[in-house]
């Protein structure tokens, strides 16, 4: 059970989350806990929504952020975006189940996006103190700053997120991802 209330409906959120829960259910079929969790404060669910908005319309691809975003999840040990990434990964960026296990593992079986799954994870482990070489890795990869800068965000966005579940311990509502803990 969740150790931070997460309103039932979109009712029960404060007011001014309730038009950003609505988008949500819009998008996505419905309100995910960890939205709705979030929904407690507007504040801070505009702002996750605005960043997840903006990456969106970034170059790199939906595969890849979903690539990163389970590589973070299996850093920071985060059931509930282990198991959100393994459905979305699965369902919408269609990854196979191969590529989500290798993502998990910081890596993938596509070349350039192995670097920039690696890059993310080396990103989350030094805590940004990422070497030359490691940066240098990513762009002769073919990532040019502008991507640099979108995976470090990627890993900031997800960070959050991780951090956001695992303090409240949200009620994982995806299908649990193997080897999570429901």
């Amino acid at each position: 059970m969740s150790r931070i209330a997460i309103p039932a409906t979109i009712d029960a959120a404060p007011e001014a989350s309730r038009p950003l829960l609505e988008a949500v259910t819009k998008q996505l079929g419905s309100a995910p806990n960890m939205f709705r969790l979030v929904a407690q404060n507007p504040a801070a669910l505009e702002g996750y929504l605005g960043l997840s908005g903006a990456l969106g319309k970034g170059r790199l691809p939906a595969a890849t952020r979903e690539r990163i975003a389970l590589a973070i999840a299996e850093f920071n040990g985060c059931g509930y975006c282990l198991s959100a990434h393994s459905y979305v990964g699965a369902h919408l960026a269609k990854l196979s189940p191969e590529e989500i296990a290798a993502n998990r593992r910081g890596d993938s079986t596509d070349a350039k996006a192995r670097a920039a799954v690696r890059f993310a994870v080396q990103i989350a482990e030094a805590r940004g103190h990422v070497t030359n070489g490691e940066l240098q890795a990513v762009r002769d990869a073919g990532y040019d700053d502008a991507q640099v800068i979108e995976i470090v965000l990627h890993v900031a966005l997800n960070t959050w997120t991780n951090y956001m579940n695992e303090v409240a311990k949200t009620d994982i509502d995806f299908p649990v991802a193997d080897g999570v803990a429901a």
